[in-house]
């Protein structure tokens, strides 16, 4: 009986090996293409937490500002641009951050909402020397909305600030397009 026995438990236990392993090799195979959800890991973090790494994403921030050459240009761009239309970076649902458009009298700073502009002035500029006054001295710090100093751009709400904002590489791609 155990001649009988044993052969029959081993082999059902290397089918249930080769079973398993197939199994998982053919998962994988199947869900090769399909990203995870959600991208990125989910983090359950505390205020205080949070906090922190605003801080150090903060503290990385470029503080090197744009110059007048980079905001002559920037300018210049913009003139070229309808009306209405300019540097929109981002353009998906609700919040699309911070926008540069060509109005008839110059170019308005307003948040981009579902893809749709311009919104609500947030400030304007009509001359060329104000516009390039202003941007010369911007950095990726002061359009991020932490710097005091720069209350166009200053807010104390921890959702708006750095989020989808002017940058230097965001107007250098513009400027490139």
């Amino acid at each position: 009986m155990a001649g009988i026995l044993i052969p029959i438990v081993c082999y059902a236990i290397i089918v249930a090996i080769v079973g398993r392993l197939s199994w998982s090799i053919w998962k994988q195979r199947r869900n090769r293409n399909k990203p995870e959800w959600p991208p990125y890991p989910v983090v359950d973090a505390t205020d205080e937490e949070m906090d922190r790494r605003h801080a150090e994403l903060r503290d990385g921030l470029s503080r090197k500002a744009l110059g007048a050459e980079r905001a002559r240009r920037l300018w210049h761009k913009l003139a070229e641009a309808e009306i209405g239309e300019g540097l929109i970076h981002q353009s998906h649902r609700d919040f699309c951050g911070h926008g540069l458009i060509r109005t008839q009298d110059g170019v308005i700073l307003c948040d981009i909402q579902d893809g749709s502009y311009p919104g609500t002035p947030i400030a304007t500029w009509t001359t060329e020397a104000e516009f390039i006054d202003f941007f010369s001295r911007q950095s990726d710090f002061s359009m991020s909305g932490w710097d005091l100093g720069e209350p166009v751009f200053f807010t104390d709400d921890g959702w708006y600030r750095n989020n989808q904002r002017l940058t230097a590489a965001i107007v250098d791609k513009f400027l490139r397009t």
